[in-house]
C-alpha cells in the first residue's frame, strides 16, 4: 500500500518541504513541495525557536496546498554543527551458528555499549562498515550465515541532546511531528551517489549558503563526516566589503557575474552602501579575484579536512561536489587543482517521478535525499536516533518510527527467513558495568568452589 511521507529539509538560509507518495516497491513520486526563506537560524543551528517554526509551517502549508493532502510527522534534516563522531566494534558469539537479525542487531547494540558518548550527546546514526563473521572481513550482509562469532566496526554520529531538542520543539511549533531526524550531508550523500562510488570511495562534499557538510563514503557505508562553518554567503559579504555595496547587490553580483574562470576587465555600475542614490563603477576582475580567493581557501580547508581523515587513499571514485556554490561557473576546475584526490564530479540529487523543475538544483540534494531515506535507500543496517535497527529490507509498516519512551518497548522488525524467537525478541538491554563485576565474582567463586571439591 503506497504512503505519503513529508521530508524537511532545514538549511541556513532555506527551509524545503517535499511530500512524495512511496509505493510497495520504494518507487518515489513527489506530489508537493514548498520552499521559505530560513528564519531563526544560524550555520545550521536553531537560535530562536519561534522564528524558525513560522519559516517550518510556511514551507509545509505550501507543499500541502500543492500535494492536497494532510501529513502529521516528517522526516527532518540536521546540520552537521555540534556533530561529533567515533568509531566502536563489538562482538558476539552465535549460539544457533546461524546469524539471524536479533544476533545483528545484538551486535550493533554492544557497539553503541563499548563507544564512550558523553552525556550531554545522543546518537544521531550507528552505520556498520564492517563485518566479520569468525575471521572474515568485509562481509556484505552476514544475515542467514554459518558463524561461531560475529563482529562489527561501527562509525557512530552523535549530536549534542539540545541541538535535538530544539530542533523538535522548531518542528512540532509548526504543528509537524518528528518521525526521524537524518544527518544532512548523510541525506545528500544518498541522493547523489550511485552504488560504484560508494564501493570504490567517495567524498561527498555539499557547500550550502553558511555550512559546508563532507562525507565520506567507502564499502557500505559512511566512514567519516565532518562540518565546516563555510558558504557561499561568506562570498556574498566578502563582495559587500570588498566591493563598499549593500548584501542584496552583492548577493546579485554573485549570482550574475560569479565565475572562477579568466576575469574579464568590464566595468559594472553598483550603488554605494550607506548611499544607495550614488553609484560607483567596479571592475569585474575585482569581483572575480574576491570570489576566487573566498571559494579557494573553502576548498583547500575542505582537502585538509580529507587529508586528516585518514581515509585520503580509498577515493578511488573521488570527490563529488553538490549544493548551491557547486552551481559557481569554474568550481570544478577549481576542485580538480585543489583536491589531490582523482575525478572531481558536479552532482544533483537523482531524478524522481513528479520531481518540480524548482527543486532539480544541487541545492536541493539534501531535501531530495530525505524522500529517499523514506524510501529505505540506506545503509543495509543502521540503529537511527529513535534507537530503531533499520534494515533495508524492512517492510513500510516497520520504516515508520514510533518515538518509544524507552528502549523495552522498541519492536524488532522482522527479516525473512527467521524463527519466530528471534522476531519476537528486544533489543538487547546490556548489563551495567556493577553488574558484569558481580556475574564475574560469582563464576568464579563457582568455579573456585569445585576445584576446592576436587582436589
Amino acid at each position: 500500500m503506497a504512503r505519503t511521507v513529508l521530508a524537511i529539509d532545514i538549511g541556513s538560509t532555506k527551509i524545503c518541504a517535499i511530500i512524495a507518495r512511496i509505493d510497495d516497491d520504494s518507487s518515489c513520486a513527489v506530489i508537493g513541495a514548498g520552499i521559505n526563506k530560513a528564519q531563526g537560524l544560524k550555520r545550521g543551528t536553531i537560535t530562536n525557536i519561534e522564528l524558525a517554526s513560522k519559516s517550518i509551517k510556511q514551507a509545509v502549508d505550501d507543499a500541502k496546498r500543492v500535494a492536497a493532502t494532510e501529513v502529521k510527522s516528517a522526516i527532518v534534516s540536521i546540520s552537521g554543527s555540534y556533530t561529533k563522531s567515533l568509531n566502536s566494534s563489538g562482538i558476539v558469539n552465535i549460539q544457533n551458528k546461524e546469524i539471524s537479525f536479533a544476533e545483528i542487531e545484538r551486535v550493533m547494540q554492544t557497539s553503541l555499549y563499548n563507544a564512550n558518548i558523553p552525556n550531554e550527546y545522543e546518537v544521531l546514526h550507528a552505520l556498520p562498515y564492517n563485518f566479520k563473521v569468525d575471521d572474515q572481513d568485509y562481509i556484505e550482509d552476514p544475515l542467514g550465515m554459518n558463524a561461531a562469532r560475529l563482529e562489527v566496526e561501527t562509525h557512530i554520529i552523535t549530536t549534542q541532546k539540545a541541538n535535538l531538542n530544539n530542533l523538535r520543539k522548531a518542528v512540532s511549533g509548526a504543528g509537524i511531528e518528528v518521525e526521524n531526524i537524518i544527518l544532512s550531508g548523510y541525506a545528500s550523500s544518498i541522493s547523489t551517489i550511485n552504488d560504484d562510488e560508494k564501493e570504490l570511495g567517495v567524498a561527498v562534499i555539499d557547500i550550502g549558503g553558511n555550512t559546508s557538510n563532507i562525507i565520506i563514503h567507502s564499502g557500505s557505508s559512511i566512514r567519516h563526516n565532518e562540518f565546516l562553518g563555510v558558504g557561499s554567503n561568506h562570498v556574498t559579504n566578502d563582495l559587500s566589503m570588498a566591493l563598499h555595496t549593500p548584501l542584496s547587490v552583492a548577493e546579485n553580483v554573485k549570482i550574475d557575474y560569479g565565475s572562477l574562470l579568466t576575469p574579464s576587465n568590464d566595468l559594472i555600475e553598483l550603488p554605494m552602501i550607506g548611499d544607495e542614490n550614488s553609484t560607483h563603477e567596479v571592475s569585474l576582475e575585482v569581483v572575480h579575484n574576491v570570489i576566487y580567493a573566498r571559494v579557494e581557501e573553502t576548498l583547500m580547508i575542505l582537502a585538509q579536512f580529507i587529508e586528516n581523515s585518514g581515509l585520503k587513499d580509498q577515493l578511488g571514485a573521488g570527490i563529488v561536489l553538490t549544493g548551491g556554490l557547486s552551481k559557481m561557473e569554474g568550481i570544478r576546475e577549481l576542485a580538480v587543482a585543489t583536491f589531490d584526490s582523482g575525478p572531481v564530479r558536479l552532482a544533483k540529487p537523482k531524478e524522481m517521478e513528479g520531481l518540480f523543475d524548482d527543486i532539480r538544483g544541487p541545492e536541493f540534494s539534501s531535501a531530495v535525499g530525505l524522500v529517499m531515506f523514506a524510501a529505505k535507500n540506506y545503509t543495509p543496517y543502521e540503529i537511527d536516533v529513535n534507537k530503531h535497527v533499520r534494515h533495508s529490507n524492512e517492510t513500510p509498516l516497520e520504516s515508520v518510527n514510533v518515538n518509544f519512551k524507552n528502549d523495552s518497548e522498541i519492536p524488532v522488525a522482522p527479516v525473512t527467513p527467521i524463527a519466530d524467537e528471534d522476531v519476537k525478541e528486544s533489543l538487547v538491554t546490556l548489563p551495567n558495568k556493577k553488574e558484569k563485576k558481580s556475574d564475574e565474582a560469582s563464576a568464579f567463586n563457582k568455579f573456585w568452589n569445585w576445584a576446592t571439591q576436587l582436589f
